[in-house]
């Protein structure tokens, strides 16, 4: 099988949130998702830790069984950087605490030939 390849610059946004935020009634990583999708963005990709820490210091594990957990998440985007810059006041009105990474990056893309 053949594959195209792309390689080029383009933003790394990491959104790093809780397990328990919400919005309008639903996970917030959920929410977060479907935004990227509706505004067509590549892809998103949603990571679940097994342990972390945020501004409280509070620490944050799956090791406690507790019956509300709120494990860190991370949202992971790459996309062109005028795309991430567009979206980052929509994130501001939905993101009550978390943090976000913006960083610059070298893409190596693979595709199958169609």
């Amino acid at each position: 099988m053949e594959h195209q390849r792309f390689e080029g610059e383009r933003t790394l946004m990491r959104i790093h949130i809780g397990e328990s935020d919400r919005w309008e009634g639903k996970p917030l990583y959920e929410a977060l998702v479907e935004l990227f999708r509706r505004e067509g963005f590549s892809g998103a990709t949603v990571l679940r830790g097994v342990g972390g820490y945020g501004s409280t210091s509070r620490y944050h594990t799956e090791k406690i069984l507790r019956l509300s957990q709120d494990l860190p998440v991370v949202i992971e985007v790459v996309e062109y950087p005028e795309k991430i810059e567009k979206i980052l006041p929509k994130l501001d009105g939905m993101i009550g605490g978390g943090l976000i990474t913006l960083e610059k990056v070298r893409v190596i893309l693979y595709r199958p030939s169609k």
